[in-house]
C-alpha cells in the first residue's frame, strides 16, 4: 500500500506541473480592470484626473499609494469600487510573493467596504499558497467562507491546495478540502453563479469542474475511499477526455482492485470460485492495461507530462507482458490508438 501511495503521488505530481505550466499564478482568479473615462461614473474634473494618475502609476505600490490619497480626499466618492478593482488586479501580477502579501494587507487598510475587501481575498490566499503558509491560507480562506458560503472560487482553491498538502504527504486539509470541492462542484453544476461575478469570469469557473472532479477523486483516495473517487475520476474523464491524468488515476483504483483479487485467488482453494475470482482479477488487469495504455497515448510527447507518462509505462509494461505471453508486441500499437490527432 505505501508503495501505491507513493505512486499516486508521482502521478498528482505529474499533473500539478502541468497546470502549473498551463496558469499563470494568482492573477488568472482577478479581473483586469483598467481606469478610463469612459468607465467612469461623472465626477468632476478634479476627481477625474486623481483617477487617471492612480491608473498610470507604475506599479502596483504606487498605484496603491495613489488611491489611498484619492480616498482622503474623495471618499465617497463613486470610483471606489472601481478603483479597488484596478488596484487589486495590479497587486495580483506582484511575482513575489512576500511583496504581494504585504500590498494585500496595505489594501485592506485602504479599501474597507465589504465590497472593496473582496477584490484582495484571492490575491492573498494566494500570497499565503506561494508563501508555503498553508494553515494561513485555509485559516483566511475560512473568514471569507464565513461571510460568503458560497464563493467557489475560494472553495476550488483550497481543493487545489489540499491536493498540493497531501502531496507533500500532508493530510492535515484533506478533509476540509475535500468539503469545499464538493460544495464547489454542487454550486458550478446548479449554476449558482455568486453575485458580484461577472459572466466572463463564471465562465471561466465552470471551465474548472473536470478539475475540481479529480481533485475531490484524489482527496478521496487519499482519506482510504477508493469507492468514492472511482465515480469522480469517471466524471472528470467523461468532462475533459483529453486529460491523460484522469485516465491514469482511474487506472490506479483499478488497479488496487486487481491486486486484493489477485491475493484473494492466491489463498483459496481450487474450485469454481477460484476460477471466477481469477477470471475477474484478469478482466481488471486488462482494463487496467487499457486505462495506462490511453494515459501514455494522451501524454506522449507533452513535456507536461512527461513524469506521468514514464511512470505509467513503468506500470503497465509487466502487466501487458504477463497478459501477452511474456511479450510487449502490440503494446506500442494499444498506445498509438489513443494518441491524439496530429495538428494539420
Amino acid at each position: 500500500m505505501k508503495a501505491k501511495f507513493l505512486f499516486l503521488l508521482r502521478i498528482v505530481s505529474a499533473f500539478s506541473l502541468a497546470f502549473t505550466v498551463g496558469s499563470s499564478g494568482s492573477a488568472r482568479h482577478v479581473a483586469s480592470v483598467v481606469l478610463t473615462q469612459e468607465k467612469a461614473p461623472k465626477v468632476s474634473d478634479a476627481e477625474n484626473k486623481a483617477m487617471l494618475a492612480i491608473n498610470s502609476a507604475p506599479d502596483a505600490a504606487a498605484k496603491l499609494a495613489a488611491a489611498g490619497e484619492f480616498l482622503k480626499k474623495y471618499p465617497k466618492s463613486t470610483l471606489r469600487l472601481q478603483i479597488a478593482g484596478h488596484v487589486a488586479a495590479q497587486i495580483a501580477q506582484v511575482a513575489d510573493a512576500t511583496q504581494k502579501l504585504a500590498l494585500a494587507e496595505g489594501f485592506q487598510k485602504v479599501f474597507k467596504e465589504n465590497k472593496e475587501v473582496e477584490a484582495i481575498q484571492l490575491v492573498t490566499l494566494d500570497a499565503y499558497l506561494d508563501l508555503k503558509r498553508v494553515d494561513d491560507a485555509f485559516a483566511h480562506a475560512a473568514l471569507v467562507l464565513a461571510k460568503e458560503p458560497e464563493n467557489v472560487a475560494v472553495m476550488s482553491h483550497l481543493a487545489i491546495a489540499g491536493t498540493e498538502e497531501a502531496k507533500r504527504q500532508n493530510a492535515k486539509h484533506v478533509p476540509v478540502s475535500l468539503q469545499y470541492g464538493l460544495k464547489a462542484i454542487e454550486l458550478i453544476e446548479a449554476n449558482k453563479k455568486p453575485a458580484g461575478l461577472d459572466d466572463a469570469r463564471w465562465e471561466s469557473q465552470k471551465a474548472m469542474l473536470p478539475l475540481l472532479y479529480m481533485e475531490v477523486g484524489i482527496l478521496s483516495l487519499v482519506s482510504g475511499k477508493p469507492a468514492e473517487a472511482k465515480p469522480r475520476f469517471e466524471k472528470a474523464a467523461a468532462l475533459n477526455p483529453a486529460e491523460p491524468t484522469n485516465y491514469a488515476l482511474l487506472g490506479n483504483v483499478l488497479d488496487d482492485e486487481y491486486q486484493k483479487l489477485a491475493e484473494a485467488h492466491r489463498t483459496m482453494p481450487e474450485g469454481k470460485q477460484k476460477e471466477e475470482t481469477l477470471k475477474r482479477a484478469t478482466e481488471l488487469m486488462d482494463k487496467v492495461i487499457d486505462l495506462y495504455a490511453r494515459t501514455l497515448g494522451l501524454s506522449f510527447g507533452k513535456p507536461e507530462h512527461k513524469q506521468l507518462h514514464d511512470q505509467v509505462l513503468l506500470a503497465v509494461t509487466p502487466y501487458y507482458k504477463y497478459r501477452h505471453n511474456g511479450s510487449t508486441d502490440g503494446l506500442q500499437q494499444l498506445i498509438d490508438k489513443y494518441k491524439a490527432p496530429a495538428t494539420p
